[in-house]
């Protein structure tokens, strides 16, 4: 992965959730490339030790870190373990999501809880503890992924816009809360990106998805993990309590 924005984050260090793939892959790599120690969380410890060997091949440092998110005890032992073992904590990057699409008349509690859990709540107990280590140090930097979902909404995704329009509203109260002591909080909306997922797809689904958006291609996750890059940076700190629209103009 080849960005063109760089920034110095030399002996920071970072926590991203949900690094083992697509966003959070691109995110801890772009973030290790640029000097920081990321600790890379996520359940799948294979493809966790895949994204850290990445990092590492291109210069940077790493660890892997099997975490479920949705186990609130874990979660924040995740966030305090990074601290304990590296003596500080200046960037979280909350991006472990899920979706369970289905209409809403049709959606099961099972399919809701899940979503909200895994979404937002697991966002708010790593964000919680985060804030607790970075309020101490007077310096840290916060980003939430959201998606375009949470603020217009999605047909089927009644959980997942929830999550992600909750996490939005979260971002700006905490930026109230912490941006005083030198935190900021911000949170990332990607809209169409590509992943795994959309590749299946297929491209007459791809073409019809290419004509609503300006830009008139698929976002990559470069594009996403270029934002998260900035707002995680120094540069960044007279900017908090934001939603950074990474769509190719689609709700422009």
């Amino acid at each position: 992965m080849n960005l063109s924005i760089t920034t110095d984050l030399k002996d920071q260090v970072a926590v991203v959730t949900g690094a083992s793939q697509g966003l959070g892959k691109a995110v801890a790599i772009a973030l290790g490339a640029n000097g920081a120690k990321v600790v890379c969380l996520a359940r799948n410890a294979e493809k966790l030790s895949a994204t850290v060997k990445e990092i590492e091949a291109a210069g940077g440092t790493a660890e892997a870190v099997a975490c479920d998110v949705t186990d609130r005890a874990a979660a924040a032992a995740a966030i305090t373990g990074a601290k304990e073992k590296h003596g500080r904590l200046d960037i979280l990057v909350n991006n472990a999501g899920i979706t369970r699409d289905k209409l809403m008349r049709g959606m099961s509690d099972e399919e809701w809880d899940d979503v909200i859990a895994t979404n937002l709540t697991s966002c708010f107990v790593c964000c919680r503890t985060a804030a607790g280590i970075m309020r101490k140090s007077k310096y840290g930097r916060i980003i939430n992924m959201a998606s375009i979902s949470g603020l217009i909404g999605n047909p089927g995704q009644a959980n997942y816009s929830a999550s992600k329009a909750g996490m939005i509203g979260m971002t700006r109260t905490m930026s109230k809360e912490l941006v005083s002591r030198g935190v900021t909080v911000n949170a990332v909306a990607p809209g169409f990106i590509a992943s795994e997922m959309t590749a299946e797809l297929g491209d007459v689904v791809l073409d019809e998805v290419k004509k609503r958006i300006p830009a008139k291609r698929v976002g990559q996750p470069e594009d996403v993990a270029a934002a998260v890059l900035f707002l995680a940076s120094k540069d960044a700190g007279y900017i908090s309590g934001q939603t950074i629209v990474v769509d190719g103009g689609m709700i422009g």
